[in-house]
């Protein structure tokens, strides 16, 4: 790899937002003007208990009650109210990578270089990013695209391993041009097994690997998403190399990664442009964010 950590030299040395930066007005206003059914596409999966995770680095979901309506009840009782008003308050543990969610610069290095130069050294703390976390990411209303390459080897999905390429993109966007600002879906048809078959789903997917996710970075796009656990390829081909597109897209250009996404809806509707919107909440110092994104058409 080559420029590890630098960012694009035109957004300067305390840029902390990478390629999100060519969200511009005038983009969001195009986008919007996409929307002319009034459609909203839901594309994410629900998180619960039975949500897939990457161990050792990840953790389960878990949500426990921490307060229930009867405790409530009780206790405001005792300081003399009289409608019994209770109330439900729960208590998450989750890793920010469980379930749909979308990835800050600050989640990867390489080596000791994080996004824009940054040392991680000098960034990463028991706390949190310093810098690079997920409360930086602006809200994301751009035009969506899916390229959809399921069906690239016959079959409802790709299997584990299958390299998705430049010239599998190229094909599948058809005549939709790729455009700075885009945000662009992969549809490997994988994310039919979230939830549903979480060993088969975890033991690997397929993906892009770096070439293809070159060819989106050069192209502008402000994040690459798929519906399988990390956007890239499962095992690498390359058995020396471990999620190099998450170092490319993260420490080197900028863009964010949206994993677990589900796609299949927008698929069967043969919907491939539309106004995406996504908001991730501002965890300060978080490696990403769960997020719930809609395709508007």
């Amino acid at each position: 790899m080559t420029g590890c950590g630098h960012g694009h030299a035109s957004w300067g040395p305390a840029d902390q937002i990478g390629a999100a930066n060519l969200l511009t007005p005038e983009l969001r206003l195009a986008a919007l003007r996409l929307v002319t059914q009034g459609h909203a596409y839901d594309l994410s999966h629900v998180t619960g208990a039975d949500a897939p995770f990457m161990a050792p680095n990840q953790t389960p979901f878990l949500l426990s009650l921490w307060a229930t309506w009867r405790d409530t009840i009780r206790r405001r009782r005792r300081h003399g109210f009289t409608n019994d008003a209770g109330s439900n308050v729960e208590r998450l543990e989750m890793t920010a990578h469980t379930g749909t969610h979308i990835d800050a610069l600050g989640h990867f290095s390489i080596g000791d270089r994080l996004y824009n130069g940054l040392s991680a050294a000098d960034v990463v703390t028991d706390r949190g990013l310093d810098r690079l976390g997920i409360e930086h990411v602006p809200p994301i209303i751009t035009r969506g695209l899916l390229l959809d390459v399921a069906g690239l080897d016959g079959g409802a999905f790709l299997e584990p391993g299958r390299v998705v390429t430049p010239d599998d993109l190229a094909c599948a966007a058809g005549d939709s041009v790729i455009s700075p600002g885009d945000v662009v879906l992969i549809r490997t048809g994988w994310g039919r097994f979230f939830a549903a078959d979480n060993t088969r789903y975890l033991a690997g997917e397929p993906g892009i690997d770096v070439p293809a996710a070159r060819w989106l970075t050069r192209q502008g796009v402000v994040a690459i998403g798929c519906d399988n656990m990390a956007v890239e390829v499962l095992p690498n081909p390359d058995p020396t190399q471990s999620l190099p597109v998450h170092q490319h897209a993260l420490a080197e250009a900028g863009v964010h990664l949206i994993e677990n996404l589900a796609l299949e809806e927008l698929a069967r509707d043969r919907v491939t442009r539309f106004c995406l919107i996504l908001l991730a909440p501002k965890l300060r110092g978080a490696t990403g964010a769960p997020v719930r994104p809609v395709a508007l058409i």
